[in-house]
């Protein structure tokens, strides 16, 4: 798939106030710094699409991106940082679960891990939240690059090993690397993919 147009078109806090319209729409969670606005560029080519920062926890609010007049991508903040005070976290949590349940429009919803780290406890409880509420999900692996291959390997066959003691089948997966693009051509493909299928 080829990306010809990708324009910002709003933030908000309420799901409610999302663009109007059925056109799908591929969400983008993780925890903070997992480096979703820099995979969200890399994917559009477009180098300060998404605002990206040093600072954890920087996206606070649903931001949506206009993808070839077609569909949109989704940035959705980050969970889990743990300097928020109690009252912001609850915030977040309550504008990321007003999305995920309540937007129709949302056809997938891609989870981003740091590949670099072993299986963290807050993305586990959040997958298997997704999972108990029906929704369609797919794992996108991050910063592949910072590991070697065999590190690589070794780190996600221990995730998804893990991740099949609760789960009788995993979700998609993907492994990608903003820095190096890998992973672009099948996290488009999937989407093409979807897509297509929701043409027909």
């Amino acid at each position: 798939m080829k990306i010809k147009k990708a324009q910002f078109t709003i933030s908000n806090s309420d799901f409610r106030k999302c663009p109007p319209g059925d056109k799908p729409e591929y969400a983008f969670i993780g925890r903070s710094n997992v480096g979703k606005s820099s995979l969200i560029n890399m994917l559009t080519q477009r180098k300060g699409l998404a605002k990206t920062s040093s600072t954890p926890g920087k996206t606070l609010l649903i931001n949506h991106f206009l993808i070839n007049d077609e569909w949109y991508i989704v940035d959705l903040p980050g969970y889990g940082y743990a300097k928020r005070g109690k009252e912001e976290r609850e915030k977040l949590q309550s504008i990321i679960r007003g999305y995920v349940m309540g937007r129709t429009q949302m056809t997938n919803l891609f989870v981003l891990i740091d590949s670099r780290h072993e299986p963290q406890k807050v993305d586990l409880e959040f997958m298997q939240w997704l999972g108990e509420s029906g929704v369609p999900f797919s794992i996108v692996f991050t910063k592949i690059d910072k590991l070697g291959k065999q590190a690589g390997a070794t780190n996600l066959a221990a995730y998804k090993q893990q991740l099949l003691e609760t789960w009788e089948e995993l979700p998609p997966i993907f492994v990608t690397s903003s820095e190096t693009g890998e992973g672009r051509d099948e996290l488009l493909g999937y989407i093409d993919q979807i897509n297509q299928e929701l043409k027909k």
